[in-house]
């Protein structure tokens, strides 16, 4: 039995980047994203909490990734880039165009970039209850 990454598609990964204000993280798949390829979240590279969300946090992670994923024969890379969303915000987080560009810096080839943040299209019910949030 043969994994995706011995095959010829193996050159080919999709990386998803989910950047908010507290975290980035970086999970690597395969180009059906049924296999993981290799994982690292910002929090796992600096040591105090308060820089989880940093782009320092994230451009280490990211250079991690890319030496990672450069050494199982991965050339060509799609990006695809998340938020919060729903209720919280949709933009992205400080980490996000950091990522990206270390990721392009390590030697990697650049197919498509793609934000996939989650938009509601109707209402959704915000956290807090009846009252909402009491200050």
């Amino acid at each position: 039995m043969t994994t995706s990454i011995e095959n010829k598609d193996a050159y080919t990964a999709v990386v998803h980047i989910k950047a908010t204000k507290n975290n980035t993280m970086i999970h690597v798949t395969d180009v059906t994203g049924a296999e993981t390829i290799y994982r690292k979240y910002g929090g796992m590279t600096v040591r105090s909490k308060r820089d989880e969300g940093s782009p320092y946090a994230a451009m280490m992670a990211a250079q991690d990734v890319a030496e990672a994923i450069k050494a199982r024969g991965v050339k060509i890379i799609h990006i695809l880039l998340r938020g919060a969303g729903g209720v919280k915000p949709k933009a992205l987080g400080p980490g996000a165009q950091v990522a990206v560009r270390s990721l392009i810096r390590a030697g990697l080839q650049l197919g498509r970039i793609e934000d996939v943040t989650p938009i509601a299209t109707d209402t959704v019910r915000r956290k807090g209850g009846h009252r909402g949030r009491r200050v």
